[in-house]
């Protein structure tokens, strides 16, 4: 259920916000389920935490974005 809860929107207005929020929710549901998690596994920091990270030293700050 949709409510309007501030202004006085016009009947082709409340059809064009109604389209979009069912064309949203229509492409969520036709979206295979592994496809948003395969979209944002690279971006999860937990992919990197099996690395082992350059130890501290006076040369580390070089190593912080090039891998060793």
């Amino acid at each position: 259920m949709i409510k309007v809860v501030r202004g006085n929107p016009t009947p082709e207005e409340l059809a064009a916000a109604l389209t979009v929020v069912r064309a949203r929710a229509a492409a969520a549901a036709a979206e295979p389920s592994g496809a948003q998690e395969a979209g944002d596994s690279w971006s999860d920091p937990s992919r990197i935490a099996g690395r082992r990270l350059p130890r501290p030293g006076p040369a580390a700050w070089s190593r912080t974005y090039w891998p060793g």
